[in-house]
């Protein structure tokens, strides 16, 4: 589980709160009307926007921003370093018994044994590659429309808040009520699209460039024992997708 999300997330909501309780009563920002108006909307919005597949596919990806399953490249690198040295001084086909952890590399690696050509392995990973890009590329246009149209609703909710109480100036017993939904309603708004949508799907962009490199650096490394590359010139290729400082804890580690 990715910590660093679930603290941010509930040290956010607990500031806020803290923040409300300082103030007054906690009861008072809880307010139905606005609930339905924004968190509702939001919801079938969402529904006109995309297709249903799509947006509940958009809840696993969510989902996967507590998570960070991907191997880390730095194992990724020893790894590919190692099978690269026992192909250069047994052959591919001795690869045939060595487990490997990332299931991407293993699929590659597999179809190397196998004696797949090099084209149509590239073809195979690179397919798999883009179909990762199309399935969070849509969670994340799902993710951006709801993180704006949060606020919009917001401001429709607001409206509603105004008119009810321009309507009921002459009983002051209904302007409360009113003005509640009329600054609730943008409060929400606020809340969904800049501490809950826009900040996951910011982590989902990371998250995709990460995972995108990995298998980036996984394509890389199949083709170098495809090719029998020797293992140092295949380090020095695959250190170029870690930051200096990784490649150097890599290199104190060895």
């Amino acid at each position: 589980m990715d910590i660093a999300t679930l603290i941010g997330l509930v040290l956010t909501f607990a500031l806020i709160v803290a923040s409300i309780l300082l103030g007054g009563s906690l009861m008072a920002f809880v307010d139905t009307p606005s609930l339905l108006v924004v968190v509702g909307g939001v919801i079938t919005t969402t529904l006109i926007m995309q297709k249903l597949p799509v947006v509940l596919a958009t809840v696993k990806v969510v989902i996967q921003s507590f998570f960070d399953r991907g191997t880390a490249k730095t194992d990724l690198v020893e790894k590919i370093v190692e099978l690269a040295d026992k192909a250069r001084r047994e052959g591919l086909l001795a690869l045939e018994s060595i487990e490997i952890p990332d299931e991407f590399l293993n699929k590659g690696v597999r179809l190397a044994v196998d004696g797949t050509e090099l084209d149509e392995i590239n073809q195979v990973l690179g397919a798999e590659l883009d179909s990762l890009k199309s399935r969070h590329g849509q969670g994340q246009e799902v993710l951006e429309f709801m993180k704006g149209n949060a606020p919009a609703l917001g401001m429709i909710g607001t409206l509603i808040g105004l008119v009810n109480m321009l309507q009921n100036l002459s009983d002051p017993a209904a302007i409360g009520p009113a003005m509640a939904v009329a600054l609730l309603t943008t409060f929400y708004g606020a809340i969904l699209a800049f501490v809950i949508f826009g900040p996951i799907n910011d982590k989902l962009k990371s998250r995709t460039s990460e995972e995108v490199s990995r298998m980036e650096m996984c394509i890389l490394g199949v083709n170098c024992l495809n090719k029998g590359e020797h293992p140092r010139l295949v380090k020095e290729k695959l250190l170029a997708f870690l930051p200096p400082p990784q490649r150097a804890a890599l290199e104190e580690a060895k």
